[in-house]
């Protein structure tokens, strides 16, 4: 059996017990981003419902809500997903505001319990920080199972 099914078990436990928020920070210790997130889609802006810092810091108000133009989520939304280990070098994001300032984004759609389109989970850091396909795989499977958790304001 894939091992990627135990550990979505646990996680599920996780989610079961803590919810959301304990559902990111476990998210988080699997990476070496600071920054693991839940933003939901609000017309022309995302909005963090859920926010985890590894050092244990306030969320910063940068992150209350940021325009969709000017976030790398736009491309999720586009695109399905979107990786970038090191957006300095990455010349898919020339001319973004946030190129070279928001170093690392991997981000994934999450989706409401009707399948719809709510906004995406995503590990981002301002510096450089990889993220393997093994890693990047379990992070789709594990927004998959956050619907339940999510609740629309």
């Amino acid at each position: 059996m894939d091992h990627q099914f135990f550990e979505l078990e646990r996680f599920k436990d996780t989610l079961k017990t803590g919810g959301l928020k304990a559902g990111l920070a476990a998210l988080n210790d699997r990476v070496a981003h600071r920054y693991t997130a839940a933003f939901r889609f609000t017309g022309q802006s995302m909005r963090a419902v859920e926010f985890h810092d590894k050092a244990a810091e306030p969320k910063p108000d940068v992150f209350d809500e940021v325009p969709i133009g000017d976030s790398f989520c736009q491309f999720v939304m586009r695109n399905g997903q979107f990786r970038t280990g090191n957006s300095a070098l990455d010349h898919r994001l020339n001319g973004h505001a946030y190129q070279g300032v928001l170093l690392s984004y991997h981000g994934v759609p999450l989706l409401d319990n009707a399948g719809e389109l709510f906004g995406t989970l995503c590990h981002f850091d301002f510096s450089a920080e990889g993220m393997t396909d093994d890693e990047f795989l379990f992070f789709q499977k594990a927004a998959r199972l956050l619907p339940p958790h999510l609740v629309r304001d």
